[in-house]
């Protein structure tokens, strides 16, 4: 063989290489589909699918106008929950239905890209297939680049900023029982804007996650949860299915995801300054934790 064709072949090789290697980057939501319809519709036809396809709904709240949440879990959700660390967080899914121009889109999180951020034991991939089948499946969407699993693993946005394993800490009770029934019964008062969405247990374990709905004016509209999306949530197709936010009683403890990750895990191509960009919600992080901590606080 010429040197000219063993330097084709070896292009064509990494460009196979190259496509495999990309079609194992992850992003942190998939597009089921788009097209006519309305917004009330398209939830309909979403939970009467997911409930065939064996999926419990657990809640489901519109954080604004044209946009309704579905949060659902299943059975291999709450096993690999259980055999997590700190896996209540990815004990659901997300799924989002959002009025964009004259289309509906609907969209959920990518199971596998949540499995290696919340650093679970099993990748979701079942989970994932059952979702697509439910729902369908056009693309997958939320960073132009994606990342590996391993990436994912091991992701905090930059230097100095949190990773999964550095929560917050927002209260301490005295046993697991007393945490779980006080802060469901704080969330569920709407204590400070913040407001209970769902609550699931995760079976065997001390373990219990909360999904909370934040709505706030003035100088509490920085933990808004439209605010918040209007400002970073600004791409073609929507990433609605970023809410809601998660609070997780472990034991006796209860935590939530710092949001310098909990934000950029689903928007890691957000630029830090700029036109939308973290810089527009640099008060709501801290915003949030405290909002959060005052509406858990023993």
């Amino acid at each position: 063989m010429s040197i000219k064709n063993l330097l084709v072949s070896a292009c064509l090789m990494l460009v196979a290489v190259g496509a495999q290697a990309g079609d194992d980057l992850l992003k942190p939501f998939v597009l089921a589909s788009k097209g006519p319809g309305t917004v009330a519709e398209k939830s309909a036809e979403a939970k009467s699918a997911l409930v065939k396809g064996g999926f419990t709904v657990v809640g489901e709240y519109s954080p604004y106008a044209n946009a309704e949440i579905i949060i659902v879990t299943n059975n291999e959700l709450k096993k690999n929950a259980a055999a997590s660390e700190n896996g209540g967080y990815g004990a659901i899914q997300r799924v989002a239905i959002t009025e964009v121009g004259k289309e509906i889109q609907v969209s959920y999180t990518n199971p596998v890209y949540m499995a290696n951020m919340y650093r679970m034991k099993g990748d979701l991939s079942n989970v994932a297939a059952e979702l697509s089948k439910a729902l369908g499946k056009e693309e997958d969407f939320g960073s132009v680049r994606g990342m590996t699993a391993r990436q994912a693993r091991k992701y905090h946005y930059m230097i100095g900023m949190e990773y999964f394993n550095e929560p917050n800490l927002l209260a301490t009770y005295g046993s697991y029982e007393e945490a779980v029934q006080s802060v469901d019964s704080k969330l569920s008062a709407g204590k400070g804007g913040v407001s209970k969405v769902y609550r699931v247990d995760v079976p065997g374990k001390e373990e219990t996650v909360f999904g909370v709905s934040m709505k706030g004016t003035g100088e509490n509209k920085f933990i808004d949860d439209q605010f918040i999306m209007n400002e970073i949530d600004f791409q073609p197709i929507k990433s609605t299915a970023y809410l809601p936010y998660e609070v997780l009683v472990s034991g006796n403890k209860v935590y939530a995801l710092y949001a310098r990750f909990r934000i950029a895990m689903d928007f890691p191509d957000l630029r830090m300054m700029g036109k939308n960009s973290f810089m527009n919600i640099m008060k709501t992080p801290e915003a949030i934790r405290l909002a959060l901590q005052n509406a858990v606080q023993k």
